[in-house]
């Protein structure tokens, strides 16, 4: 007769908070990743941790830096950020102000080599060459090379610290569902992180999901934090010029 084997203990990742989740892991100096894209799917209350942890001189990973005052934002308005490795960061103003006075150091990355970059540094991949960005000062200082006629640049993968990263359901083992647009740059991020904490509206038992709806397993997911009611701020609410009428004349 054959001994059933013992079922497999499932370890439950769900932290209390935000400020408990990142207490014994944020210091001066880091290097963070921070999902999102705009203010669309970014980690609120983690963001606010990180905020209240009061730490500095951090290198910040994402693909803009929130808006003056929101999202992170709020790192750039207390000084806690020294880099920021992005994208977009267009709608700050408070960035603008640090950029151009020299008190802001920030490496600007095509919005696809940095995506690139970070699931590169998720599936283990030291490096990379693309065509994006050779000839340009994105290419300054940077090992090129010839292939098949075509000249690229090589980009280092990139391998936060930590990774803070938003997903709509979570079961309790780490298992993400994303929502929509929400998906963004999180699945990379959250891939990235040497350490990855995840804020959730939802946590569910573990095996409560469908296998095929899950969208990022939680093998890369160390801590789950609850945020049920995020405010999801909009970054740029604009009606159309038809829609305006058509509700004056209701």
């Amino acid at each position: 007769m054959t001994a059933t084997a013992p079922a497999a203990r499932v370890r439950d990742k769900r932290f209390p908070d935000a400020d408990t989740a990142l207490r014994d892991l944020v210091r001066d100096g880091q290097t963070l990743a921070v999902g999102g894209f705009g203010l669309c799917g970014i980690p609120e209350a983690l963001i606010a941790a990180l905020r209240d942890s009061g730490a500095k001189g951090l290198t910040v990973i994402s693909n803009n830096a929130g808006v003056d005052g929101f999202g992170l934002g709020q790192l750039l308005s207390t000084r806690q950020i020294k880099k920021m490795i992005s994208s977009y960061v267009g709608e700050n103003k408070e960035f603008e102000r640090q950029y151009l006075a020299g008190e802001l150091e920030l490496e600007f990355n095509p919005q696809g080599t940095l995506a690139e970059r970070l699931r590169a540094g998720g599936a283990g991949i030291p490096a990379f060459f693309t065509r994006t960005g050779f000839g340009t000062i994105v290419a300054e200082g940077k090992e090129t090379r010839e292939f098949d006629g075509h000249l690229y640049v090589m980009e280092r993968a990139l391998v936060p610290e930590v990774s803070l990263v938003k997903a709509w359901k979570a079961d309790k083992s780490g298992n993400l569902i994303f929502r929509r647009t929400a998906r963004n740059f999180n699945p990379a991020v959250a891939m990235a992180g040497k350490t990855t904490i995840v804020e959730v509206e939802e946590i569910a038992e573990t095996g409560a999901f469908d296998p095929d709806a899950v969208h990022l397993p939680g093998i890369y997911v160390h801590r789950i934090v609850l945020n049920a009611h995020p405010e999801k701020r909009i970054e740029k609410r604009t009606l159309s010029e038809r829609s305006t009428t058509a509700k004056a004349g209701a």
